[in-house]
């Protein structure tokens, strides 16, 4: 499920103090109009996301979102080159999807012809960034318009953390003998992004393929020295100079789905999983005490694999209970059986994900009171 590290040429386009107001020239493109700069308070953020230079925000997670109102006919979207892929929303119309994959690819139009008046555009970022480190460099919109007041975000918060599951690792392929590819990578059609949807919840994601508890795909069987516990406390992934501050997200509910790449290969240690497990949930409800916790289990799993992995997260949560932790869940996905598909990679497939949705979306509803 890890795939092979690749080596991308990062090309950094610089913005001058005059192009906050007038207009900014790409590497290929001269761009008139009106540029809003990523730190104008009217834009609004969800997922980690690293402000050190405001008007560079730059992230690596799958999930995270951009959003504005803006008045005008059209608009354009700023990144930098390389960045990757994003799902793209107008007015709530069909969400699309438009890629920074050029070297000099820093600019692409988003909307055009609309009806002059106010709009709203969302943009979810749908791949893994950490080879990436994708940059939101801002909007251009027509000249002398402007942006409106900054969408509301929904009071009910999710957060995700997971592996390649929960990132949507190959579920635009409809072969299972596809390897990863940036371009079959889609968070926004994962069971999380449509789980929240459904609930007309925000969430936030931390979550990168082949990652695991305290073993990545086919690690060391004594452990991995980077798995996700190494990662979680900091903002951006393999970046170990900002840490994460917590308080600028508190969830109502965390999904925990790992496991699956700490037993999928025949060279685990299911005590070293058992005792990394409950060490991170320790370290989940210490960063959020008011949260419910769901530990769920699936959907790749299987035989042997999946069963230890339910009897150990069943045994996690039944002490959990012991000590006076309540609030902390069991979910188990439908195991795949291809007669949804296969996504790239033997990963599930849209269908599937919708599937999982469907099925994590009723558990939460219910647990949550959120009807």
């Amino acid at each position: 499920m890890k795939k092979p590290f690749l080596t991308l040429l990062l090309i950094v386009v610089g913005m001058t103090a005059a192009a906050r107001t007038a207009s900014v020239s790409s590497t290929t493109i001269p761009v008139r109009g009106h540029v809003v700069v990523p730190s104008d308070p009217r834009i609004v953020y969800t997922g980690r996301i690293s402000f050190a230079n405001p008007d560079a925000p730059t992230f690596t997670y799958p999930g995270t979102q951009i959003m504005a109102s803006f008045y005008g006919t059209s608009l354009k979207m700023m990144a930098k080159p390389r960045s990757g892929y994003f799902m793209a929303q107008i007015d709530g119309a069909e969400p699309f999807k438009v890629g920074f994959n050029a070297p000099r690819d820093s600019v692409v139009t988003l909307a055009t012809a609309l009806p002059d008046g106010l709009h709203t555009v969302r943009l979810m970022y749908c791949v893994e960034g950490y080879e990436l480190r994708p940059v939101f460099r801002g909007f251009v919109l027509d000249q002398g318009r402007d942006l409106g007041d900054a969408p509301r975000l929904p009071e009910r918060k999710i957060e995700f953390i997971g592996n390649s599951i929960t990132c949507g690792y190959g579920n635009e392929s409809i072969n299972r003998d596809d390897p990863f590819e940036y371009e079959t990578e889609n968070h926004y059609y994962t069971y999380a992004a449509e789980t929240a949807r459904q609930l007309g919840a925000q969430h936030w994601v931390v979550a990168r393929s082949g990652i695991g508890v305290y073993r990545n795909y086919d690690g060391p069987r004594a452990g991995s020295k980077d798995p996700m516990p190494a990662q979680y406390e900091y903002t951006l992934f393999d970046d170990f100079k900002d840490r994460w501050d917590f308080g600028r997200y508190q969830p109502d509910v965390v999904c925990i789905n790992l496991g699956t790449n700490d037993l999928s290969t025949n060279n685990y240690d299911i005590k070293l999983f058992d005792a990394a497990y409950r060490k991170f949930l320790a370290t989940v409800r210490g960063h959020y005490p008011k949260a419910k916790i769901v530990m769920l289990c699936g959907s790749m799993l299987n035989g042997k694999e999946l069963q230890l992995a339910i009897k150990t997260l069943d045994q996690i949560q039944a002490d959990a209970r012991k000590k006076g932790d309540n609030e902390v869940y069991r979910f188990n996905f439908t195991p795949q059986t291809g007669d949804l598909y296969y996504g790239a990679s033997w990963h599930p497939s849209l269908w599937q994900h919708q599937k999982m949705a469907g099925e994590l979306t009723a558990f939460l509803r219910v647990l949550m009171h959120w009807f």
